[in-house]
């Protein structure tokens, strides 16, 4: 397991939209840690409050930039004609959803940075298992 790596980070501005609402640009941030090697994290940012984040798989991430992927509160494809240099998250909750068009390049380029850190099939040797058991359970010994 490796201590100390810097989490790599992508920021870019994300297009959002909910079905009854305009598309504002919002500055998004990509995270990626060690210590969670089968996540990554979208962070959109808001002036009238804290960041709102999302966290998700990354082998979601790098199959919806070829392909629809995923179920349920999570679904990412490419971009479609118009939007083709975008790639589109669809986050929902109990309260409803919201369209997310970022760059592709730019989410290829993050993703490429992630798999050159950690690649596929290797995310297991980097967790701390006996961490994430004290984390579930509440133990601090």
């Amino acid at each position: 397991m490796q201590q100390g790596l810097s989490p790599i980070t992508c920021t870019m501005t994300a297009y959002v939209s909910t079905p009854n609402g305009p598309r504002l640009p919002l500055p998004s941030e990509l995270r990626y840690e060690v210590s969670d090697p089968y996540a990554v994290r979208l962070s959109l940012m808001s002036s009238v409050g804290p960041p709102v984040t999302w966290v998700f798989a990354r082998d979601l991430l790098a199959e919806g930039t070829l392909r629809p992927a995923g179920t349920g509160d999570v679904l990412v494809a490419p971009g479609e004609r118009r939007r083709s240099h975008s790639l589109r998250i669809a986050l929902g909750n109990s309260t409803g959803t919201a369209l997310i068009d970022l760059d592709a390049a730019n989410v290829a380029l993050f993703l490429q940075r992630t798999f050159a850190l950690i690649p596929v099939g290797t995310e297991g040797d980097h967790l701390d298992v006996d961490r994430a058991i004290l984390a579930l359970t509440g133990n601090s010994h």
